[in-house]
């Protein structure tokens, strides 16, 4: 397998790729700051030690249909866009190959001038990532190892429902929704 080594944006406003080794975390961080953005996020979904019924994971390894990664990757980046305009840059990083425990396996990052539209297009980027990008994962524990739980079917972008531009508060309710 040739992973996409991608270690510059694609376009002034879009990085993606799938790259073999570290993912460049916090140069993706600092490359979606712009002047005009008040806000940068960023999520990072990394290794970790269990899985659903497996309490004793000790590897992955991350395999793809690289030839249908990026243009699947830049229909996320775009219905994110179409979704949120006001959204500057994108970034949609996946690693392949073996990830160790504790280590970035994918990273999103969303840069807008305020927090509601980067907050909803991470959210929705790292969601669409999962259910449309043909990315799968093998996992090794104490006495076995398989392909990851939860698989599923892959959509389209533009086909999965919009998640809620709030996390449980009103712009200027500081209570976070709470009484």
């Amino acid at each position: 397998m040739t992973a996409m080594s991608s270690v510059a944006p694609v376009d002034s406003n879009t990085w993606l790729g799938l790259i073999e080794g570290c993912l460049p975390v916090e140069e993706a961080l600092r490359w979606a700051g712009r002047p005009d953005c008040g806000a940068v996020v960023l999520f990072s979904g990394n290794a970790r030690d269990h899985a659903e019924g497996r309490a004793d994971v000790t590897g992955l390894v991350y395999e793809a249909y690289e030839e249908q990664a990026e243009p699947r990757l830049l229909r996320v980046a775009d219905e994110a866009r179409r979704r949120w305009p006001p959204v500057a840059r994108i970034a949609l990083l996946h690693r392949v190959g073996s990830v160790p425990i504790g280590e970035a396996a994918v990273v999103v990052v969303a840069s807008s001038a305020h927090r509601g539209e980067a907050f909803s297009a991470g959210r929705f980027c790292i969601d669409a990532l999962k259910a449309t990008v043909p990315i799968w994962k093998l996992e090794t524990w104490d006495g076995g190892q398989s392909w990851g739980t939860g698989a599923q079917h892959l959509v389209e972008p533009g086909d999965l429902e919009r998640p809620p531009d709030t996390t449980g508060y009103e712009p200027g309710d500081i209570s976070g929704g709470r009484a």
